[in-house]
């Protein structure tokens, strides 16, 4: 989920391969009714381009009357990108956004000096059963961009560019790729792309981004000779053309990268900074509790509840 439950993350192991420049494989773990695999951050890399945080959630079966509740929480410095491929949520914010997400729609919400949203499982889809699979991820801001005012962008299926060629098909959710453009405003420049591949289809890699990686959803996929299953991610060294084949049950992949930012990242909890002292104070405005005259507001509508500040 956006919400982040370790205070400094749980990285998964890293192994170098000569094709690649570093083989990610996410770890999983529990969140109480469903499982999450985490690949960024991971301990031999931090970041692909802007992307500092990588979550897939599910895939997960409820029976009737379960879901997903995650309370209000606080962000700064980063945008949450939300992209499901089944199920819902129902997300609410400080800025008195109330947005229904489905599948292949993009809910972008830039955190910038502090924004406050809760996730759940509407209370429709609770009345009976259901799953949930998707990708969550963080994109940390620039500096210039790290104090900008909380916003939030809502973009259906239908407005996402889709690319379909022998086999392939890719939904571009940020970013530009492939000749492309998707309408999400973004700080820097990057993509980000869910593909579907057929047994045996073909793609190859965008070339034009400082930094690139490839997320194996579902299936496998075979690169310079080598096979990469679900749960791997892959980053490819700057200026190398990478092509891919899928295996032989097809594949579902997240593509992402872009430039990379002018330093490191501090990440502690659901905050993201460039310097150590605008996390601290992100902390001790959490702590406060002043959610009327403080820095941080709680979603209207969804108010009676929060995430306290850990530790």
């Amino acid at each position: 989920m956006s919400w982040n439950p370790t205070l400094d993350p749980v990285c998964p192991d890293a192994t170098k391969l000569d094709s690649i420049e570093t083989l990610i494989v996410a770890r999983a773990r529990d969140l109480g009714g469903f499982e999450v695999r985490r690949a960024l951050p991971a301990p031999k890399r931090q970041m692909v381009g802007p992307f500092i945080f990588f979550d897939q959630a599910g895939p997960a079966e409820f029976i009737t009357g379960q879901g997903v509740d995650v309370r209000p929480h606080p962000h700064i410095g980063l945008a949450t990108v939300t992209y499901l491929f089944r199920g819902e949520f129902h997300h609410r914010d400080s800025l008195g956004t109330d947005q229904m997400i489905h599948p292949g729609a993009v809910n972008w919400m830039t955190a910038g000096t502090g924004v406050t949203h809760s996730e759940r499982t509407s209370l429709p889809t609770r009345q009976h059963p259901h799953s949930l699979f998707g990708i969550q991820t963080w994109v940390a801001l620039p500096e210039a961009a790290e104090d900008v005012p909380a916003a939030f962008e809502h973009q259906p299926k239908e407005a996402l560019p889709v690319i379909e060629d022998a086999g392939a098909t890719v939904r571009l959710i940020l970013g530009n790729a492939w000749g492309q453009r998707a309408p999400v405003k973004t700080f820097s420049e990057m993509f980000y792309a869910a593909v579907d591949l057929a047994p045996g289809a073909a793609m190859p890699l965008p070339d034009g981004h400082e930094d690139r990686g490839l997320y194996v959803v579902e299936g496998s996929v075979e690169i310079a000779g080598q096979d990469f299953e679900a749960g791997q991610m892959m980053v490819f060294r700057p200026g190398d053309r990478i092509a891919l084949r899928a295996g032989p049950r097809g594949a579902r992949l997240m593509a992402l990268g872009g430039e990379t930012l002018g330093g490191p990242r501090y990440i502690w909890w659901n905050f993201v900074a460039s310097s150590r002292e605008r996390i601290e104070a992100a902390k001790a405005a959490w702590a406060a509790g002043d959610f009327t005259h403080g820095r941080f507001r709680l979603p209207p509508g969804d108010d009676g509840e929060f995430i306290p500040l850990p530790g």
